[in-house]
This record gives structure tokens, sequence and C-alpha cells, in this order.
């Protein structure tokens, strides 16, 4: 059993699997704190990605940073969100993979993040790979070979 579902792990692809960029909150370098702020809390997400004016992956924006740098002494200064960019504040550390990435690499990826980007060769954003679709897929294979 173990062997057959290593197999059926082995030949999924991170396409198979990923929420298509069209369906990903995101929000873009030059915004400034307010809207990302804005975007984060509407979706419901901790995190979403970060692209340029191309749509080309840069990174990862989350609500922590945001406040964080807002903080002052003795209160949030707010006025600042208008003011900051998503640039100033964002994780430009964020792995990546791309759409043919296997889901195997994948697993080691998400390890660490909710979700991992997904990007093209020239590094356009096509997607997000969750760690929730791959637990999901984990237990589909298991219950599948049971």
């Amino acid at each position: 059993m173990l062997s057959t579902l290593k197999k059926r792990l082995e030949e999924l692809k991170v396409s198979d699997i990923m929420i298509p960029a069209e369906k990903v909150a995101h929000v873009q370098l030059g915004n400034p704190l307010e809207h990302a702020l804005l975007v984060l809390v509407e979706s419901g997400y901790s995190s979403v990605p970060v692209l340029d004016l191309d749509f080309k992956y840069q990174g990862t924006i989350a609500k922590t940073p945001i406040l964080k740098n807002v903080m002052g002494m003795e209160r949030y200064e707010m006025e600042k969100l208008s003011e900051r960019k998503v640039e100033d504040v964002m994780n430009k550390e964020q792995p990546s993979v791309t759409s043919d990435t296997d889901f195997l690499t994948a697993i080691k990826v998400v390890i660490d993040n909710a979700f991992v980007c997904v990007v093209d060769e020239q590094n356009y954003f096509v997607g997000i790979l969750t760690r929730r679709a791959i637990l999901k897929e984990v237990n589909k294979s298991i219950y599948m070979n049971a």
C-alpha cells in the first residue's frame, strides 16, 4: 500500500492541485499599506502575494508586519497606513515553486508556509499551492488505497 501511495503522489504536479491566480487575492508593490490591510482583512487571509505591475511575483505581505510598522510609542499611528507602501514592509524571501514541480518536492517547501506562490519560468504569478490542498491530496490518496 505504501509503495502505491508514494507512486501516486510522485506522479502529481503542483498544477494538479494549485489555486489559479485569478482566484487569489493579491496586492501590488506600490499599493499603500492601507489597501494591503483592507485586502487581508476582507479576504480573511493572514498573508497574500505581492506582485509588480507586470504581475511578476515579488514576495508576500502579512498583517503582523503592517501593524508593527504603524505602531508608535503609545498608540497605532494609523495615518502611516496611507503613507507607507507594500514594498516597504513585504517579505521578499518567500520561496516559490513552478507548476511542474513534483508533489513530493512541493511538500518540503510548504512545510514552513501556509502557502507558496506558483510562478512560471519568467516569474509571472500563476497561482498558489496551499498546505490545505496538499493535506487533502494526501488524505485522498491514503483512503483511496486503503
